[in-house]
């Protein structure tokens, strides 16, 4: 630490702030006082006699999280007021923000040639820098989200990477989007280059999302052209969470997956490459998305599930408690993703409006389950006023 103590008094010196364009020097020192506190900070991380990390949570005095989904576009620009207003005044102490999108851009400018050669960072958060201290001033846990295989950047600018269809072009699904090939090393490794970043940018978690092979895909497996690796689809996904967690873990920083909600109610599945207990045997924290709108109807009794909240909600944890069962002390945080949402797309008579009573009864349910963490889902972070947390 006697080093790190004498680059700061080296750049204390130094007029410029490295965001604000200021000169080489203090860039330089900079960077070396981040490289410096990054070493200090590595940990030796128990493993099992299989090699696979040993579960053990690298953050055992984190707060219970009670968190909000936050895109780059707003906490990079004014919306992102209210949000932290919105965390100042209840309960809520996390924020899971978008560092790699759904589209595949990465949010925010970066140096890092890995990064830029495969990927097309976009200034979305203008002030990574001052994101991160605005978060700590107001104590916010931060959780960066990376959608993993969903990914039409890459997959334009590296169809080898992807899925490719007879006629040369990649595949995209019905809404137009690209997926990057899950068989693929090198794509593990770029969006791990992705999280240890976040990492070091002050990221306390990595939430992995979209860690699957595309839906439907068990219907075109054998028509896309595609670089394969020998092992089946569950235990390629599950291997990648596995080698994340590995790479990720001497940095100090949680790994979580969010996974579909109905994962913990079937067998595996096999066509998107998803196994609820291969894959939660490998994080830190499961976050399975039990949105009431994602049940079709009868699901846990209920004639409409997005009409019933709070059966909805205990319903599935009922289900993710037996399913997590066979994997005892390998078992995972469980903070689910709950809904903040109107499902319209329902149609008539198969939804209810979603406020603060609707929230309540999910968090309701979860207590009753003794679940304390949960993470809030809107897609334009508008969130129910009035709501209680606790």
């Amino acid at each position: 630490m006697n080093i790190i103590l004498a680059l700061l008094l080296l750049l204390s010196s130094s007029a410029a702030h490295p965001q604000s364009g200021g000169d080489s020097t203090a860039k330089f020192f900079q960077s070396a006082i981040h490289s410096a506190i990054t070493a200090s900070n590595q940990k030796d991380v128990p493993a099992n006699a299989d090699g696979s990390v040993a579960k053990t949570d690298p953050q055992t005095d984190a707060p219970k999280i009670k968190g909000v989904y936050v895109t780059a576009y707003s906490a990079g620009g004014s919306r992102m007021n209210q949000l932290l207003d919105l965390v100042d005044q209840t309960d809520l102490n996390a924020m899971v923000i978008d560092i790699k999108d759904d589209a595949g851009y990465i949010t925010y400018k970066t140096d890092n040639a890995q990064l830029i050669k495969n990927g097309n960072p976009q200034p979305f958060i203008r002030d990574i820098h001052g994101l991160m201290d605005r978060l700590q001033k107001h104590q916010v846990y931060p959780i960066a989200r990376v959608v993993v295989f969903k990914d039409t950047v890459l997959a334009k600018k590296r169809p080898d990477l992807s899925f490719v269809k007879s006629d040369g072009t990649v595949w995209k699904n019905g809404k137009g989007d690209s997926f990057v090939n899950p068989f693929s090393k090198e794509v593990w490794d770029y969006n791990i280059e992705i999280a240890k970043e976040a990492a070091k940018l002050g990221f306390k978690e990595i939430q992995f999302d979209y860690v699957r092979f595309p839906e439907g895909f068990e219907k075109r497996a054998d028509s896309l052209k595609y670089a394969k690796n020998g092992k089946t689809r569950v235990e390629t996904v599950a291997d990648f969470v596995q080698y994340a967690r590995k790479q990720l873990a001497p940095m100090g920083v949680r790994v979580s997956v969010d996974i579909f909600g109905y994962a913990a109610s079937v067998p595996a599945a096999e066509g998107i490459g998803q196994d609820f207990n291969k894959i939660s045997a490998n994080v830190d924290v499961i976050s399975p998305m039990v949105y009431p709108s994602h049940y079709t109807q009868g699901w846990f009794g209920a004639k409409d599930p997005d009409k019933e909240p709070y059966r909805t909600i205990k319903g599935s944890m009922a289900d993710t408690f037996k399913k997590l069962e066979p994997l005892k002390e390998k078992k995972p945080i469980i903070r689910p993703w709950i809904q903040d949402f109107t499902a319209s797309w329902l149609g008539s008579g198969h939804y209810i409006k979603y406020g603060k009573t609707q929230v309540e009864e999910q968090i309701r349910a979860l207590k009753d389950m003794h679940i304390d963490e949960y993470l809030l889902w809107n897609a334009t972070n508008r969130y129910s006023q009035g709501v209680e947390y606790k």
